[in-house]
């Protein structure tokens, strides 16, 4: 398969066209959730895609707002300096997982310009209609980031944002990511951290719990979703375990950097090279 065409790599029964998105058979993601939710969390690991794609259909419509009210507006920074990791000028093939509204997916066609394919993939459908509107060029795909719809050694470089931690497993889908990479590309995962310092880790662990519930629940109108992320943030792994976790994931020269006071880290990790 060509990454250029990446509808071609998806079995043909599973392929459909509509509102400008390919669609390949995700498990059943649209299930009812409510008894398998406890507050702010889903009640079973075996829940969580159930969980995560209920709570991002119900917050797609105000979810780039709340990014950048919540952030402070640091988020496109955020995103600048992700794609910029990967050192891409074009003409190159480039994946974003979990590309939600596509807004990283929109910086990465800003940096390896017009000869190039983006490829974004989401397993929330109301996440990729909101995102259609707002891409140029990208490709969107629903499918889940477990079992990516393309062949080995298909992209040059990878990106996931401000999504590993709604993942169930993430040592599996960094694995994936790390499958379709060509020998030599970069997987860049940009994702919420905890600052080390300890009156800024106080402060954040305040807005986290009490100020951030409040103002995501008043404007997106959906209490669960601004529980749960507080708690996904803060039971995520540290920047060195998540190191580990790419590492053990077949990447190599895995390195990471804090931003903004450590409140986000961005961690970069290479595909083995051929020997």
């Amino acid at each position: 398969m060509n990454c250029r065409s990446p509808a071609a790599g998806l079995d043909a029964t599973e392929v459909s066209r509509a509102d400008g998105i390919y669609v390949q058979s995700v498990h059943s993601v649209h299930s009812d959730v409510q008894s398998t939710q406890r507050r702010g969390r889903p009640a079973r690991m075996s829940d969580k895609a159930i969980y995560v794609h209920r709570a991002f259909t119900a917050i797609a419509e105000r979810y780039d707002l709340l990014n950048t009210l919540l952030s402070f507006n640091q988020d496109r920074r955020w995103r600048r300096s992700t794609v910029s990791e990967l050192g891409m000028k074009g003409p190159e093939a480039v994946l974003d997982v979990a590309t939600g509204t596509g807004k990283l997916a929109r910086e990465l066609e800003r940096a390896v310009g017009a000869r190039s394919r983006v490829v974004g993939i989401d397993f929330c459908e109301p996440m990729l209609r909101k995102a259609r509107m707002q891409i140029d060029s990208t490709t969107l795909v629903l499918a889940t980031s477990e079992s990516l719809p393309f062949p080995d050694n298909c992209f040059d470089g990878a990106t996931i944002g401000f999504a590993l931690r709604n993942v169930p497993d993430m040592e599996k889908t960094l694995r994936e990511m790390s499958r379709v990479m060509k020998p030599g590309g970069s997987v860049v995962c940009l994702e919420f951290s905890r600052p080390r310092r300890p009156i800024m880790r106080s402060l954040h662990r305040l807005y986290l719990l009490r100020v951030l519930p409040i103002v995501g629940w008043l404007i997106s109108g959906d209490k669960e979703a601004y529980l749960y992320l507080p708690r996904s943030i803060m039971e995520f792994p540290s920047a060195e375990e998540l190191k580990a976790v790419m590492e053990r994931a077949g990447l190599e020269r895995v390195r990471f950097r804090f931003l903004t006071w450590g409140v986000v880290a961005i961690h970069i990790g290479t595909k083995r090279q051929k020997l």
